[in-house]
């Protein structure tokens, strides 16, 4: 068992299916509740939830930067696009000691949604980066 239970916990209690990775790790792969791959991860104090996104274009990619912060900006609820070394991921941050299942839920779902949505505007730059 994880060194973090109250996360644990709520994965459990939300239904979402899950992999524990490390003792202050988890995968979230719930296809049946529309949610992508995520991590969500427990470093005292914060948990933090991030997806891939793509790798970032080699190209071009001032026009994606853009957009990504008016995004940032105006669509996302929790959270924020970000780069980890050559990827675009969206990232939360959650203050662990006040935590409660209802905020892990919300910060879950809008990057969820967040993905969902905005898909479509990410589509043309994906193709760039396979090219």
């Amino acid at each position: 068992m994880s060194t973090s239970p109250k996360i644990e916990k709520y994965l459990i209690d939300l239904g979402i299916s899950y992999q524990e990775m490390s003792d202050n790790s988890w995968l979230i792969e719930d296809e049946n509740k529309g949610y992508p791959k995520m991590i969500v991860s427990f470093s005292d104090p914060l948990v933090v939830i991030s997806a891939d996104v793509m790798p970032v274009p080699t190209k071009n990619a001032e026009p994606l930067f853009r957009m990504l912060l008016e995004l940032n900006a105006t669509d996302l609820l929790h959270g924020a696009y970000a780069i980890s070394g050559n990827d675009i991921i969206v990232i939360d941050t959650l203050e662990y000691a006040t935590l409660d299942k209802d905020e892990f839920l919300a910060s879950i779902e809008s990057i969820s949604f967040a993905l969902l949505e905005h898909y479509k505007k990410f589509a043309s730059y994906i193709h760039k980066v396979e090219e």
